[in-house]
């Protein structure tokens, strides 16, 4: 059954193992969820599941969502993600209704974690694309942080009058979505429905993420996988 859940990033500590190495650790809060909708290739052309999270109130939500939900049996809800499974037989493992929690990533020793970046506005090329900037010598202009010029790439010939798509300029930094891959899992709590990750992740604290065995391994990390 493939392990995923819904979180909210609490804030970063730290952990020290028995060799006295200093590790930075992000604590999730993680689940509980509810399974809200269950697709099979024969009902939606793909297998998937469907999780819930988050309490809200039914005057903040819709009509469509709070009827989706009552079909699992549930209250509204504020967040609602699908992950992919492999086949229809992944799929049927769940049932509407069921209640996934951070127990589910038990026996799993990396995680891919998606969440929004932090939002950080209007930046200019230097910090959202680490230029160098132009000279400070004598004669040059008082632009020193200016991108210079944008050459060829000003046009977009055959696509209309803007500029190529790509082009690296000032504009919104952050607030972007963000996939960490292969992240160690240091620790679970059930109890208490904590994560503990090495490391940082997307997101300010209170941020929603989203938790996914990795789907990705380097070899090393096959490894110990294999052998948890």
């Amino acid at each position: 059954m493939p392990a995923a859940i819904i979180g909210r990033k609490l804030g970063i500590t730290r952990s020290f193992t028995a060799e006295g190495r200093n590790i930075p650790v992000t604590v999730i809060e993680a689940g509980p969820c509810v399974v809200t909708q269950v697709k099979t290739t024969a009902s939606d052309g793909y297998a998937a599941v469907q999780l819930a999270w988050g309490e809200v109130a039914p005057r903040r939500s819709t009509r469509p969502v709070i009827a989706h939900d009552v079909k699992a049996g549930t209250s509204p809800k504020r967040i609602h993600r699908e992950f992919r499974c492999g086949d229809d037989a992944e799929a049927n493992g769940f049932e509407l209704g069921q209640v996934v929690t951070v127990g589910s990533l038990e026996g799993t020793k990396f995680v891919d974690v998606i969440g929004t970046s932090k939002g950080k506005g209007f930046a200019g090329v230097m910090k959202r694309h680490n230029f160098a900037g132009l000279e400070a010598s004598h004669g040059v202009e008082r632009k020193h942080r200016s991108a210079g010029s944008i050459a060829s790439h000003g046009t977009d010939r055959g696509h209309g009058a803007k500029i190529k798509k790509g082009k690296r300029m000032a504009g919104q930094l952050g607030n972007a979505r963000v996939t960490l891959r292969s992240i160690d899992v240091l620790g679970i709590d059930p109890e208490r429905n904590l994560l503990l990750l090495k490391g940082p992740v997307p997101g300010p604290n209170g941020a929603t993420v989203f938790i996914r065995a990795a789907g990705r391994l380097y070899k090393r990390k096959a490894r110990i996988q294999a052998g948890a």
